[in-house]
């Protein structure tokens, strides 16, 4: 149906590629074997030495049956019932039954032993993950697929629970119950079994392998057209709106069938060739089976063996066989386990573009001064955003950085949180380096509303008290009526309960950036940044939050990045850049004397008003 494809350079990088991903798998002890939990390291102990005991015990009930079918033989010319032969078919039979429930009490008592530690390895490992999906930098998040993201985490995860039961309790264990049976057919019988039943494993064992290497070309073609239609159906219901904006419903849902229609195609292939897999691994099964009943019955008719022997073997293959029924499901899932994994290991691998210093100073309080000099930085190598930027901020000033779009405004509050580092020059917050301060101390005395208001899926009041989870419901409140939405919170039937929709949806957009100003204000940072903080507003909401936005910036150095010019009138000074540069810099009235950029986009905004 499918021609398997010769040897070539592909099969030396899945090679190096299968490495890796044992490389991965081993990374998963310490969350197997967690140093902080004796306990569950005894757990883990007490699990794997009761999944080899029950090897034993699975391979040695067999025997007691075959030995009651030799005694039942052995009776049947004996007149009495309660003869020495017929209490040994009782024992024999009593002692199967109670081996095989053994059995049972055992996987039992594993699983209730290992659950815990298994669970706990999850959530440690989705926690460090998620950990450091949040360290890496800006850029990265900027260029990844959120949905693609989330669905690589997703498998991840749930990837490892079902690693460590099918390797450590299933594929395991039968390997061990072969080589068990296989000696014990060896000292009871005859080698010639041993060598039929591992022959016969290990010639299962190549094939699965062999052509669920063969099949995983499809099941990655399966998995690549589902992560593409997981992330262009979260995206384009992410951007809801601006679908309905520009009638595209039919072309997002003809490009999400496109990437169906291509998951459709290669689930079609991965599902028929598994046909092809089963029955090699029937055939493989049953003539090892045929072959064993042949030479045992062989044994029987020469007098070398018993009826009963023939029973306890088949009763041993067969459970051998039992697992290794699912062993071609078993070993395609766990290589593609292991690529999940490793998809996911991968991202803690990634090195995060912002680092802290190893002697990165905590800073707990801060004046405010902020002095740039001679700043250069650039998104791409080759499309330079600030050049050779030089100016200072004083402890307290209100400061207003102008331009027009693209001369690099929004990107100064980037550098000030660190989201990048700068490619030359030096950025400076009371005379420290910002690289020799740690991200988490930095970013704790600054503040910023931004441009783009993103708001959690949750209440208005979890929204506020973002900045300061224990926050008492009083100062939410004083910061509300300080941005001016305490009033209209209040008239909302939930008040600040009211669920506020994905990214804030149920909110206007003059509702979402007053809330996010309050949420800044809770926050109370030393440097507070507005990013067009009322760009959403309209002309009379604007004025009216106006002079509490100047109340809240009394005290803090604050940088107001502003493309209305009406709103930064009062700023201590004005900055303005052109294409990354410094053009001018002074007050209101300086700059207007002046009439050099400043007054000439001051005039132009004064021009589209009138």
């Amino acid at each position: 149906m499918f021609a398997m494809p010769p040897q070539t350079k592909y099969d030396t990088l899945s090679e190096q590629k299968l490495s890796y991903q044992l490389r991965s798998f081993f990374r998963l002890w310490p969350y197997l074997w967690p140093k902080e939990k004796p306990y569950y390291k005894f757990r883990t102990f007490i699990a794997l030495i009761l999944t080899i005991a029950g090897q034993f015990v699975l391979v040695g009930a067999p025997f007691f049956l075959g030995a009651s079918v030799d005694a039942v033989e052995a009776a049947q010319n004996i007149d009495s019932v309660w003869s020495k032969a017929g209490l040994t078919i009782v024992v024999m039979i009593l002692g199967y039954g109670g081996l095989r429930f053994l059995s049972v009490l055992i996987s039992e008592a594993r699983e209730y032993l290992f659950t815990p530690v298994g669970q706990y390895a999850q959530r440690s490992v989705a926690t460090a993950t998620f950990a450091h999906l949040h360290k890496l930098s800006l850029r990265y998040h900027l260029e990844k697929r959120t949905g693609g993201l989330s669905r690589i985490i997703e498998r991840g995860i749930r990837s490892i629970d079902f690693l460590f039961r099918f390797l450590l309790f299933n594929i395991g264990p039968t390997l061990l119950q072969l080589t068990i049976a296989g000696i014990a057919f060896w000292v009871a019988y005859s080698i010639h079994f041993a060598l039929i039943a591992i022959v016969t494993v290990v010639a299962y064992i190549w094939f699965t392998i062999v052509t669920t290497e063969w099949r995983l070309a499809f099941r990655r073609e399966m998995n690549k057209q589902d992560t593409e239609a997981n992330a262009k159906a979260i995206d384009s219901l992410l951007n809801y709106e601006t679908v309905k904006y520009f009638n595209a419903e039919a072309f997002e849902t003809g490009r999400y069938d496109t990437a169906m229609a291509g998951y459709q195609k290669a689930a079609i292939k991965s599902r028929t060739s598994l046909a092809t897999v089963n029955i090699g691994q029937s055939l493989l099964m049953n003539v090892g089976l045929i072959l064993m009943m042949l030479l045992a019955a062989q044994m029987i008719l020469q007098g070398k063996m018993s009826l009963g022997a023939m029973t306890t073997i088949t009763l041993v293959m067969m459970q051998v066989y039992r697992p290794l029924n699912i062993l071609g499901f078993a070993y395609r899932e766990i290589k593609q386990a292991l690529t999940d994994m490793e998809k996911m290991f991968s991202l803690l691998d990634i090195e995060p573009e912002v680092k802290d210093h190893p002697e990165a100073i905590e800073i707990t309080s801060a004046k405010g001064a902020i002095k740039f000099s001679n700043v250069d930085f650039h998104y791409e190598s080759d499309r330079p955003i600030l050049k050779d930027l030089s100016f200072e901020i004083n402890p307290g000033e209100t400061v207003a950085i102008v331009g027009p779009t693209g001369a690099g405004k929004s990107t100064i509050s980037r550098i000030l949180f660190r989201f990048y580092d700068i490619s030359a020059g030096r950025v400076e917050i009371d005379g420290t380096d910002i690289r020799a301060i740690s991200q988490d101390s930095l970013r704790r005395l600054t503040g910023i509303v931004p441009q783009d208001t993103v708001l959690f899926n949750d209440t208005i009041g979890y929204n506020i008290a973002y900045a300061n989870p224990n926050a008492t419901q009083n100062e939410i409140e004083t910061v509300a009526k300080t941005a001016q939405i305490h009033d209209f919170i209040q008239s909302l039937p939930e008040g600040y309960n009211t669920m506020v929709g994905e990214r804030g949806l149920k909110l206007s957009g003059g509702e979402k950036q007053r809330v996010a100003i309050a949420r800044t204000l809770l926050k109370d940072p030393a440097i507070l940044i507005f990013d067009e903080a009322t760009s959403a507003l309209d002309n009379v909401t604007e004025a009216s939050i106006q002079d509490a936005l100047e109340n809240a910036a009394k005290n803090r150095t604050t940088l107001v990045i502003a493309h209305r010019l009406s709103t930064i009138a009062n700023a201590d000074k004005i900055i303005v850049l052109k294409e990354g540069e410094l053009a001018e810099t002074g007050s209101h009235a300086e700059l207007l004397q002046r009439k050099g950029l400043y007054s000439e986009l001051w005039h132009q905004q004064d021009d589209i008003h009138v």
